[in-house]
């Protein structure tokens, strides 16, 4: 992601991930992508900071708290802080039960996880929250798991 940028788009090309901090300018830009973020920092080799996101404690859950309570139960190293998340990886992610907290976002960080999850199942309840912004995200991503 480049500061200098007007933009919220991704551009995505293959390399090791690397812990990084997210912060500032960056943040209101990202602001909706950071809890798959998050996810992704589970599997960076080193430590990821994000500051300055506040914000996300007053989306549609504390998105701060829900993605760092959430990924824990799955094995992943994670602080919330005040306005962020420490997370450190990489980090071997394992079943768990949960709930999409009637969060869109974090149902879609959820079931993007439970991909990850060697051994056993992700239960996620109240995945109709989904629906709301992407109703077809369930058969995306099982075609692009397939593709």
């Amino acid at each position: 992601v480049n500061p200098q940028t007007q933009s919220a788009n991704l551009g995505v090309a293959y390399s090791q991930l690397k812990g990084t901090t997210i912060s500032g300018q960056l943040i209101p830009r990202l602001i909706d992508e950071l809890p798959i973020i998050a996810l992704l920092a589970t599997q960076a080799q080193g430590v990821t900071h994000i500051k300055d996101a506040q914000e996300l404690r007053v989306k549609e859950t504390d998105r701060i708290q829900v993605v760092t309570d959430i990924l824990k139960s799955m094995g992943a190293t994670i602080e919330a802080t005040a306005d962020g998340m420490i997370i450190e990886g990489p980090t071997a992610l394992h079943a768990a039960q949960t709930s999409t907290f009637g969060d869109h976002r974090i149902g879609m960080m959820t079931a993007i996880a439970a991909l990850l999850v060697k051994q056993g199942e992700v239960h996620l309840d109240r995945e109709e929250a989904i629906m709301t912004s992407y109703p077809t995200f369930f058969k995306d991503l099982e075609r692009l798991c397939h593709d």
